[in-house]
């Protein structure tokens, strides 16, 4: 029996040491180069970028009506300059005029009751110092001239009012200003606090531009910029970064930033396309695709390829502005660093690669 079944088990003593042998031979293999896509990256050197905007004025206001009324006038149209003061439009003020006058005539007539009940306590003043009225008779004149004194001072309070209230039917500038645009005609009946002229002052204009939101990380507040007015490119003015909005815009992904004009030439108009230009250091950091960035436990990493050995290792960098395309590296890497753009998250430390796709 025991020769029978011999074959068999040499035969898997053979397969056994076979096998062995072949995972002596796997272990001793040298492990395959991987190829990567990398790319050479430097910070990114001062840029000249420019945006096209428009001049806005920083100070605009719309103006309207503190009263219900109907629209009599309104002797402005856009694009109108007007003098603090100068009035803008007015309302009906046919029922505010008749409560004027009416109070008027209840001042009067208090002023009147007044002066009487005065005269009437000093007449029975001197007389109840000589004895000759009672005592009573004269704390009752005193106390009408003091009822008279408090009528006279609400009657002037209600002519106030009903004057204030007359001058709401009349709508007037704050500052000089431009028209930049109007709410209501002649004949409309508007609400309280409806627009009805809107203005602008044109002697505090700004450059307005949308920043994308992948450069907007290179641009600080104080920046400068050169403003060029696209209808006349010979006329260019400077200014200086003053508000960067703290939200893009949820449709185009760009910011809204302000550039505070110095001294601009009268061609500034509110309105006028222009051009700003500034030179940008786009955060003394470097752009990089997402698919480079290596995320893990609220670490923020890159595959680095060492040009001697070929082999990759980990280096932690600072992440600045992002967006759906790539991010800003602001620290963490050196000129002439390579860095491997894909595949990141497959790689080990000390794994050996070759540079395939490179860019520089």
């Amino acid at each position: 029996m025991s020769r029978r079944f011999a074959p068999a088990g040499l035969l898997l003593m053979t397969l056994a040491l076979g096998g062995c042998s072949d995972e002596k031979h796997d272990a001793d293999r040298p492990e395959p180069v991987r190829p990567v896509l990398s790319v050479v990256v430097a910070p990114e050197a001062s840029r000249l970028a420019s945006f096209a905007g428009t001049i806005e004025s920083r100070y605009t206001a719309d103006l309207s009506f503190r009263i219900l009324g109907r629209v009599t006038s309104r002797p402005v149209e856009t694009g109108d300059s007007v003098k603090k003061g100068e009035t803008l439009a007015t309302l009906d003020d046919t029922a505010l005029s008749l409560a004027v006058q009416s109070a008027q005539a209840d001042y009067s007539g208090a002023l009147a009751q007044l002066a009487n009940a005065d005269a009437n306590d000093r007449r029975l003043e001197k007389l109840q110092a000589t004895g000759s009225i009672a005592r009573a008779d004269y704390e009752a004149a005193h106390e009408a001239a003091l009822r008279a004194k408090a009528n006279a001072e609400r009657s002037k309070s209600a002519l106030d009012k009903a004057e204030e209230q007359l001058s709401y039917a009349r709508l007037s500038a704050d500052f000089d200003a431009v028209v930049t645009g109007v709410g209501a005609d002649v004949g409309q009946t508007v609400s309280a606090g409806q627009t009805v002229v809107s203005v602008a002052r044109p002697d505090q204009g700004e450059a307005v531009v949308d920043i994308p939101d992948a450069l907007i990380g290179g641009f600080r507040e104080g920046d400068r910029f050169e403003i060029v007015l696209q209808a006349l490119p010979a006329v260019t003015a400077t200014g200086s970064l003053r508000e960067i909005a703290p939200q893009s815009d949820s449709a185009t992904r760009t910011r809204r930033v302000r550039i505070a004009l110095e001294a601009p030439p009268p061609a500034f108009r509110l309105g006028a396309t222009i051009t700003a230009s500034a030179h940008s250091q786009a955060a003394n950091g470097v752009r990089l695709p997402l698919s480079a960035l290596l995320e893990s436990d609220g670490a923020t990493q890159v595959w680095i390829v060492d040009p001697g050995s070929q082999t990759v290792a980990l280096r932690a960098v600072t992440v600045g502005a992002r967006d759906g395309d790539g991010f800003m590296a602001t620290s963490g890497l050196n000129a002439g660093d390579r860095v491997v753009t894909a595949g990141v998250h497959s790689l080990k430390n000390g794994q050996k690669v070759r540079v395939d796709g490179a860019a520089s």
